[in-house]
């Protein structure tokens, strides 16, 4: 789907509502303190960021069409580097030959793992940067080595060859148990995985947070997607980035569900610098 034909789909999607003369909003942004704020006032904040953390809901068309909009639009007055949890990072050659036009579309779908929803979701994002010229860094790690430590702890990285090694977070990974996105985890999942799930999700959190910071520029904005749990209250990767240069000026979006979208509910008040609430009823993506 072309980057056209994708903003006209999410556009179809909000005006749908207007029809037998409803007067219902698809989505509205708020600030941290639940104020309702335009678009543009949204983008004259995130346009003094270093690093802006866009949270998504994978399936949702909004939060993608926001992330676009918003891509483009800071363009406009900002050099950018473009980032993604959808990328890991041993397929970083393949990302770059496309954007190049080294390979073709066909190319980079049977080199590099992209998510099921690439088409209609993240290939805009893609497009616009490979139609600019603008860096986009895959920085997720590889899933295999996720896995490993689902299985035997941070412990079982030690194994890796150097080659392999280069994939992710530098060793030994800087690990707070009581951060409270970790604690939810293991809380959620009743025990099962033990403490070794939430250890799993730190070095995704702590493999993106270094290669933002690896290929960070002073002269760039570095916008980076990626599911709002890995951002929500300053946590997963924003902890990292925090610990590891805590002098740069992050911020963060996050996408949320309410049935009403006119009010932010309490729950969701600071749990980013702007808050983009979508209607709980808005169509999934897959």
């Amino acid at each position: 789907m072309s980057i056209k034909k994708h903003v006209l789909f999410a556009l179809a999607l909000i005006f749908i509502n207007h029809t037998n003369g409803q007067d219902l909003s698809a989505y509205q942004i708020f600030n941290a303190k639940g104020k309702k704020v335009s678009f543009k006032k949204m983008l004259k904040e995130l346009g003094s960021a270093d690093v802006l953390m866009f949270g998504e809901l994978h399936d949702n068309p909004i939060a993608h069409w926001m992330q676009l909009e918003t891509t483009v639009a800071l363009h406009k007055t900002n050099s950018l580097t473009l980032g993604a949890e959808m990328f890991e990072t041993d397929n970083q050659e393949a990302l770059n030959n496309y954007l190049t036009g080294n390979i073709n579309q066909q190319g980079l779908d049977t080199t590099a793992r992209l998510w099921r929803n690439y088409k209609t979701d993240y290939k805009p994002l893609v497009e616009f940067a490979k139609e600019n010229s603008i860096p986009f860094i895959a920085t997720n790690i590889p899933r295999r080595y996720a896995s490993m430590v689902y299985r035997g702890g941070f412990e079982a990285l030690d194994t890796l060859s150097d080659s392999e090694k280069k994939w992710i977070a530098p060793l030994p990974i800087l690990y707070d148990a009581e951060v409270a996105f970790y604690k939810n985890i293991l809380k959620m999942s009743h025990g099962h995985g033990g403490e070794n799930l939430p250890k799993a999700q730190a070095i995704k959190d702590a493999t993106m947070a270094h290669n933002i910071l690896k290929h960070w520029n002073p002269k760039r904005l570095f916008v980076h997607y990626q599911g709002s749990y890995h951002s929500d209250n300053h946590e997963g990767i924003l902890w990292y980035l925090h610990q590891l240069k805590p002098d740069l000026n992050y911020m963060s979006i996050t996408t949320k569900l309410q049935e009403n979208v006119s009010k932010l509910e309490d729950e969701h008040k600071g749990t980013a610098d702007f808050i983009i609430v979508v209607d709980k009823d808005m169509t999934k993506t897959y």
